[in-house]
């Protein structure tokens, strides 16, 4: 199982970072290079616990479809985000906030595995952990940017 960690530190309150972290207007907005949509279950607004959405993005030239569960929330410090039907294998992303030094630090911690064996874990080890990243890296540069600057 793959395993990506990242943080980010936000001069904003934990309950904004919270809040633009499961918005799905704002996800749709760090991932226009993708031509992301969300199709199904909540397509916009604050994602609660116990919903679902469904996104279908161009990833790698294919267009696919991911749907995920919000599985667990504690506001405004922790939600969990699983795949329950998508590409992956499993994928598990968990969202952690916590208000320090005036800054609200923002911790992702993805769990995924790919399908077909070998084949899978290859195309992981060569591509796709870089590219998932730098894919969360995006949304969250976007967050930081939304919640250090409102307009």
């Amino acid at each position: 199982m793959a395993k990506i960690e990242l943080s980010t530190i936000i001069n904003a309150t934990i309950e904004t970072v919270f809040n633009l972290s499961r918005n799905i207007d704002i996800h749709l907005l760090s991932t226009h290079q993708t031509n992301e949509k969300a199709i199904a279950g909540r397509t916009s607004g604050l994602i609660e616990l116990n919903e679902t959405v469904t996104w279908r993005g161009n990833h790698f030239g294919i267009y696919q479809n991911h749907k995920s569960l919000i599985s667990e929330m504690v506001f405004p410090t922790y939600f969990v985000d699983e795949m329950t039907e998508g590409s992956f294998k499993s994928f598990r992303h968990e969202h952690f906030f916590e208000f320090e030094n005036g800054n609200t630090v923002m911790k992702d911690t993805i769990f995924y595995e790919t399908p077909f064996g070998i084949f899978g874990r290859f195309f992981d080890a060569l591509i796709l952990k870089n590219y998932m990243t730098s894919f969360i890296k995006k949304r969250n540069e976007i967050i930081k940017e939304l919640a250090e600057n409102p307009q």
